[in-house]
């Protein structure tokens, strides 16, 4: 006799949505398909629609499981300490994460963890001193440039000073550095640098969007 319902019995929406995610970060982007996942799980595919409906309900689980490893603002810091931690924390979870960066906002039905984030932020802004609608510009600018800065990060061929010099060096021996004099400057005196690390222009231009907000926080009804 099949031992299937002890299986069933045994699955959460809990245990379907991490084993989801485990398999899209093992992917590097791609969603498993629900065939692929239900083997994962060693259950028919028809197991999981007990637990979710349709795909759009397991993205968006997915996608608050996500949410949820993002750091809260906290009110005990004040409103730029809190927005930059946060930050950070958000840059890392898509780095880890990296299918989600294109539903982080696009799912129409939202789970806890994504509004408790997104309420949680908007407070700390709103504490801050920023008018309801200074806090929609702040973190409309604050998100564009974290996801922003993520995806062309993603995109880069190198993920260390050790690739980053073999790319450079590559793109150095086919350059003509007479024709393009600010792009070997460039490339000479300041990625090829010892010490330098393309992540920390994350925290230069997050410097420069929290400078800019706090100067213009007062001026937004």
């Amino acid at each position: 006799m099949s031992d299937e319902p002890t299986v069933h019995r045994n699955l959460s929406r809990e245990k379907v949505l991490h084993a989801a995610v485990a398999m899209a970060d093992e992917a590097g982007g791609g969603i498993p398909s629900t065939r692929r996942l239900a083997e994962r799980l060693g259950v028919r595919a028809m197991a999981l629609y007990h637990h979710f409906r349709n795909k759009d309900e397991l993205l968006d689980g997915m996608v608050d499981l996500v949410f949820a490893e993002i750091e809260l603002p906290s009110g005990d810091l004040d409103w730029a300490t809190a927005m930059r931690r946060r930050a950070v924390s958000t840059r890392e979870a898509l780095i880890r994460h990296r299918w989600a960066i294109g539903l982080m906002d696009s799912r129409t039905g939202p789970g806890p963890a994504t509004m408790r984030h997104h309420d949680a932020v908007i407070g700390c802004l709103r504490a801050g001193g920023f008018s309801i609608a200074g806090a929609a510009h702040a973190f409309s600018l604050i998100d564009s440039y974290i996801y922003g800065f993520v995806i062309q990060e993603l995109a880069l061929p190198f993920g260390s000073p050790a690739e980053l010099e073999a790319v450079a060096e590559s793109i150095m021996d086919h350059l003509p550095r007479d024709e393009f004099p600010h792009l070997t400057e460039m490339i000479t005196d300041h990625a090829l640098k010892p010490g330098y690390a393309y992540a920390e222009e994350f925290d230069i231009g997050l410097d420069l969007v929290l400078d800019g907000l706090r100067r213009h926080r007062e001026r937004w009804p």
